[in-house]
């Protein structure tokens, strides 16, 4: 059980589609161990597999105080008008651009035991889920702005420190 080191824009883990979990074993495990270390910091509302450096569907969730993880998520619903909402992202940090987001967001995966979960929320927590969800299907939410606030971001990202 380890805090990982979060991978940043650039990284091509973060634009890979992340692979099923498969069998649950001692690795997946660990995973889910690391994953939720991870999550733990302040400011953090979600860490997806590939921001710790591994292609596989899951992600570790933080809000309002309720700490959890899914695997193998797949969003089944979407409602609600999609809204402008400031979003950063762990992986490009210091970051806040405007994101199209759905207002409610569901997903069904599984648990350590292979058993059916569902994960739904509004606010925080379904924009978690989008932003999550877009990590395992090797998006990033600069990839998700209209075309000037790319532009903006990505000239900020290149005189980033970090970068």
């Amino acid at each position: 059980m380890t805090e990982r080191q979060i991978r940043l824009f650039g990284d091509p883990v973060l634009k890979a589609v992340s692979e099923p979990i498969g069998s649950i074993d001692a690795g997946v495990r660990g995973l889910v161990d690391d994953l939720l270390d991870s999550v733990r910091p302040p400011g953090r509302a979600g860490v997806a597999a590939p921001q710790i450096g591994v292609g596989l569907r899951a992600f570790s969730y933080n809000v309002d105080g309720e700490i959890g993880y899914i695997l193998d998520p797949e969003i089944v619903e979407l409602s609600g008008e999609p809204e402008l909402i400031d979003e950063g992202c762990l992986s490009v940090p210091g970051l806040w651009f405007p994101t199209m987001r759905y207002p409610f967001a569901r997903v069904s995966g599984i648990d350590l035991d292979g058993k059916p979960i569902e994960l739904s929320g509004t606010g925080v927590m379904a924009q978690a889920i989008q932003h999550e969800v877009d990590h395992l299907n090797g998006l990033l939410y600069l990839d998700r702005l209209d075309k000037e606030n790319r532009r903006q971001a990505m000239k900020q990202v290149r005189e980033s420190s970090w970068f």
